[in-house]
């Protein structure tokens, strides 16, 4: 028994890098300006106060922020990195999910641009944006039934016209509109 492919999966994961990069960027920013304004009060909050303790068997009075400032900063070097790795990961999968459909709706929105009324927004099923795709749907399908009624008129009136003898420019003008709409349109 074999197993079909799974259309469901993207391929791979920067699929609008610029938009991706920016924003894991500002996501490690945010995390390092936090890091650093908590080292930052912790030190400052620290300072005036004294702390004991044994080095090498002599007791040492020292200033708390002074003595703490060393196991802080590793501490926190430590930590942010380790946050900033899982960070990255969290944030590449979040705005995977956000710029792929980015990209299909970019895609497809170009396609209806240029007259291609068939187009319908399909999303994975834990994509971003899926009322709006609904709603772009909703309206193409909107468009594209006004475009064949148009069209059925059009050729209704030329129809109509090359029975009762109209002149032969006008049945021209008429299926000049009718190849122009078909030319422009894809219904």
């Amino acid at each position: 028994m074999s197993q079909q492919p799974d259309f469901n999966r993207r391929k791979q994961y920067f699929i609008k890098k610029d938009f991706q990069i920016r924003f894991v960027l500002k996501f490690c920013a945010l995390l390092l300006i936090a890091v650093a304004l908590s080292s930052t009060l912790l030190y400052f909050f620290s300072r005036g106060t004294l702390t004991s303790s044994f080095e090498h068997s002599t007791l040492r009075i020292t200033d708390t922020a002074a003595a703490i400032l060393p196991a802080m900063l590793y501490t926190n070097l430590i930590t942010l990195a380790l946050v900033i790795a899982a960070a990255i990961g969290v944030t590449l999968f979040v705005s995977h999910k956000i710029a792929g459909p980015l990209f299909r709706f970019e895609k497809e929105l170009h396609a209806i641009a240029r007259g291609d009324l068939t187009k319908r927004m399909a999303l994975r099923q834990n994509d971003q944006g899926k009322d709006m795709a609904e709603s772009l749907n909703a309206m193409i399908t909107s468009l594209h039934e006004k475009m064949v009624r148009i069209q059925e008129d059009v050729q209704r009136i030329r129809d109509a016209a090359e029975e009762q003898g109209v002149p032969e420019t006008l049945v021209q003008q008429l299926d000049t509109l009718r190849r122009n709409i078909s030319t422009e349109f894809r219904t």
